[in-house]
Order: structure tokens, then C-alpha cells, then sequence
């Protein structure tokens, strides 16, 4: 690897296994090796791949999409087909937690059979078991016999060993959620440090909150192959598409002119949205059974706002006009911060509120009456129309992401992103 840059370098990698039709086949292709009786499925299909050092790269696909079984070559669990992985530093893996642990053995034993597979000296080890213990936390149980700990505990032991070897490179795959919630608060606040610290993180989860909070990079794998490497919301975008069954070539990203007026009165015949502040990037997607065609933002009085208060009650209202016939659609909307994190959000179907049937033509108004409070900041809006098929599938009628921009005021300070509205009292006594 010749860039001092670069922790990670992956060239034309693949990954094939033998399929076979029938249990016999293996052992006679075994056997007598010019029997070929079976079939190749691919993994990895030629994918390339570098990550700098200090990068927190998310990694995004459906289940089968070849995640893991990128992660595990990279952690040298499984070895490639073919194509080189370069590596550069001591990685630690929270992948397939406690892997090298002995059953048998107590856990204070296993502290020490993990930092030898690790390549800590014993020294190392004892330097870092006072950090691991207590990180644990799992008390008396540390001298019992691993194979007699519950899953939990199993997990938090696993945890606070792959995490406290002081890894140049960690790969994270859907396990910050090990344990109680004392220990997952204790878990992220590693990750963080880590973050902090420019170590390089490979981060897998299903969770794009979790991305777009901790990731500055993001690809996407499909059936063995990268598809996308680029920055975290127009993944996250991407593969909230993909997730409901949207390909590329039906998505049409809706350019909108904006418009900077606010408070314009509710009597004119105009489109409620022209009235606002539209995102000229604005991610539009669906199947067109029912669109979306107008949304805006009212106050008590039917007036149009733009500049919200965080204290007062809004009615936010959309305009979906049915292009087929629909039984019990469901109307959502949600508020997101300009890094794509979504703050909060509701829909009809949360509420158990019956949105009734449309025939073709027909057209709805749906109102959302909300109070927002948030930080004082600049904000998106987004519509959604969709419904789950018998089978449990969502389908998606429309959805306009980031629809709208808002902006929230406030009349004090606040401290994060929710206003908590308290309420202070100080009563001196004698």
C-alpha cells in the first residue's frame, strides 16, 4: 500500500461459493475432483474499494446484499476468492463477537486467550484487563465458566474486549445495541471517542439514523457489488429507495424554483407550495398511483408561514390527487435537520386514524396540526403516501423528501435540538 494515507485498499475482489443441488454431489466432487456438479454463487463481484485513515464509513445494503461477507474478508475470517485487501494497522472486529473465547474457560481466562489472538503481548493485556473488566461489568461472573453466561453477559464481556485493544481500524456490524441501556450509552460513548481519536471505523447497520449521525462517507453493496461510494445523505436517500422496491430509472429528482415569501395571504388561487421556500434537490419517488401534488404550512388563521415558533400550533395540510383506486392509504409526513436526520414524524396509520377509499381522479386534503419543539434552526420538510400490501410489503405511492424548508424561532436559548418547554420553579425556604 503506497499511500501512508490509506488503512484500507481493496482491488477487484470477489467472492464465489459452490452451490450444490444435492448433498451427495459435494462429497463426490470431493472425492473425484473432475465431478463438477455444482453451481457458483457470487458474493463479492469485483468490488474496489479504499478508506482513508480516520474515515467512519457506513455500509448499506439488504439483507443478502454481501455485507458481512465483505467484513469478514477484510477481518480475514474468510478468505477471497480472489482480488488483494491491503491493510494497514491492528483491526478489531465487534462483527462476530467472541469468536476466539473457549467456553470452558472462566472470563477473566478469555480476557487473555482474546489479546493473544489480537497479537497483545501479556504485559499489554494486563495493562488493559482493569479497562475491560469494568467495561464489562459483569461482577462475581468474570471467574465462572464463559459457557455458563447469558447472552447478555456473554455479549458485553465480547464487547469490552473487542473494543479496548486500542484498534487502529474497527469494523461495527449492528452491535451497539449489546446489553442494557446503561451499557449500549456506554458503547456509543467508546464509539465516539474513537471517533475523536481518527481511528478508521467501518460501520454496518440498518439503522440510517445511525449513518447519518456517525458516518462522513457512505457506500452501498447490491447482490455483491458496489452500486454507490459517496457522501452519507445521498446514500441514505438511495438506499431508502432501494428498500422499497424503487429503481434508479423511476425516480425522477424534481428540480423547484424557490420562493422566499412568507405569510402571504390565503386567498389567492396559487399552489400552497409556491408559496414557500422549495429544495431544488428535492428527492421525489413512487410508483405515481397517487401523488402528492401540494403541501404548505398554516397558522390558526389559514395564513401561510414559513418562519415558525416553536410554541405555537401549525396545521401542516397536503394535496394527493389518486391516479388509481386506493383502500386505506396511509398520509405521513416528518421533519428532518439539514444533515438528513430525521427528527420526528407521524402518519395515519401510527395514529389509527381510517383514511377511507379513493377512486381514480379523486383528490384528498390531509392536515397534520403539530407544535414544533425544536432548537432554533433551518429545517426540511417531507410528504410521504404510501400503504403495506397484504404480503407486508410497503409500497410507495409518493414521497417528496425534503420537500420544503423551514426555519424555527424561538423566544430563548435551548440546549440541543428539543426545547423540553420547562417549567422552572425556585422556592427558598427558611
Amino acid at each position: 500500500m503506497e499511500n501512508s494515507d490509506v488503512a484500507i485498499k481493496i482491488e477487484h475482489l470477489y467472492k464465489n461459493y459452490k452451490m450444490f443441488g444435492r448433498k451427495k454431489d459435494r462429497l463426490l466432487e470431493t472425492v473425484f475432483p473432475m465431478y463438477q456438479k455444482h453451481s457458483e454463487f457470487s458474493a463479492i463481484n469485483d468490488l474496489n474499494l479504499e478508506v482513508k485513515k480516520g474515515e467512519v464509513l457506513g455500509i448499506l445494503g439488504k439483507n443478502g446484499a454481501g455485507k458481512s461477507t465483505l467484513l469478514k474478508m477484510i477481518t480475514g475470517v474468510v478468505t477471497q476468492s480472489s482480488g488483494s485487501i491491503d491493510i494497514k494497522g491492528k483491526i478489531s472486529s465487534l462483527l462476530e463477537l467472541g469468536t476466539a473465547f473457549n467456553m470452558e474457560l472462566t472470563g477473566e481466562e478469555n480476557i487473555y486467550q482474546h489479546g493473544q489472538v489480537m497479537g497483545l503481548t501479556t504485559e499489554e493485556i494486563e495493562k488493559k484487563k482493569p479497562e475491560i473488566i469494568e467495561f464489562a461489568d459483569i461482577g462475581e461472573h468474570l471467574n465462572q465458566p464463559v459457557k455458563t453466561y447469558s447472552s447478555g453477559m456473554f455479549a458485553r464481556l465480547a464487547f469490552a474486549c473487542a473494543i479496548n485493544v486500542n484498534p487502529d481500524i474497527l469494523i461495527v456490524d449492528e452491535v451497539l445495541s449489546v446489553g442494557d441501556m446503561a451499557f449500549q450509552l456506554k458503547c456509543f460513548k467508546k464509539f465516539e471517542q474513537f471517533k475523536k481519536e481518527g481511528k478508521t471505523i467501518l460501520f454496518v447497520t440498518h439503522n440510517v439514523a445511525d449513518v447519518i449521525r456517525n458516518c462522513n462517507r457512505a457506500i452501498i453493496i447490491s447482490e455483491g457489488t458496489k452500486i454507490f461510494d459517496g457522501d452519507v445523505k445521498t446514500g441514505v436517500d438511495k438506499y431508502k429507495k432501494m428498500i422499497v422496491g424503487i429503481e434508479e430509472n423511476e425516480v425522477q429528482e424534481e428540480a423547484v424554483e424557490t420562493n422566499k415569501n412568507a405569510n402571504i395571504n390565503k386567498n389567492d388561487n396559487q399552489e400552497w407550495k409556491s408559496k414557500f421556500m422549495q429544495n431544488p434537490d428535492m428527492l421525489s419517488y413512487g410508483d405515481g398511483k397517487a401523488e402528492i401534488i401540494d403541501y404548505g404550512i398554516f397558522d390558526k388563521n389559514g395564513d401561510y408561514q414559513t418562519t415558525i415558533n416553536n410554541n405555537d400550533e401549525y396545521i401542516i395540510k397536503t394535496k394527493i390527487k389518486f391516479n388509481e383506486f386506493i383502500d386505506e392509504p396511509i398520509f405521513a409526513m416528518s421533519i428532518k435537520d439539514f444533515k438528513g436526520l430525521e427528527l420526528g414524524g407521524t402518519n395515519t396509520q401510527s395514529y389509527k386514524v381510517l383514511t377511507g377509499t379513493y377512486q381514480k381522479g379523486e383528490t384528498v386534503i390531509v392536515e397534520f396540526k403539530q407544535v414544533f419543539p425544536l432548537a432554533p434552526e433551518k429545517y426540511t420538510l417531507s410528504f410521504g403516501c404510501t400503504k403495506f400490501k397484504q404480503n407486508g410489503d410497503l409500497e410507495v405511492f409518493d414521497r417528496k423528501y425534503d420537500a420544503l424548508f423551514i426555519e424555527i424561532i424561538a423566544n430563548r436559548d435551548c440546549l440541543g435540538i428539543i426545547d423540553l418547554k420547562t417549567e422552572i420553579n425556585i422556592n427558598r425556604g427558611n
